[in-house]
């Protein structure tokens, strides 16, 4: 799904927490320290193929580092209400809309 928006993060690896996986992909994705807050949403999302994902969506207030982009085509911040501007992934899409409506924050 190449050129689709995403946020950063990946897979639990054996023995790690969602909010240590979080730590670990935001370090090697972006090069950052962050301190993960609590999870704002949960999405168990199938994809037409039949793939089937579990997402957990966690609060990151601050983290320490220099932002590096490590492995994406693009990246930016933008304020929530404008996030519905982009072409997320199918299995965002309920967050973006709840993020962008100031629902979760």
């Amino acid at each position: 799904m190449s050129l689709k928006w995403e946020f950063p993060g990946g897979k639990i690896e054996p023995g790690e927490t969602a909010e240590g996986a979080l730590e670990r992909e935001l370090n090697e994705e972006l090069g950052i320290n962050a301190t993960i807050g609590r999870r704002v949403a949960r999405v168990r999302h199938k994809y037409r193929n039949g793939g089937t994902i579990d997402l957990q969506f966690f609060v990151v207030q601050e983290f320490t580092g220099t932002l590096e982009n490590r492995i994406f085509n693009d990246m930016r911040w933008s304020p929530l209400e404008r996030l519905t501007e982009f072409d997320f992934l199918a299995a965002d899409l309920g967050l973006i809309r709840d993020l962008s409506e100031g629902k979760l924050l």
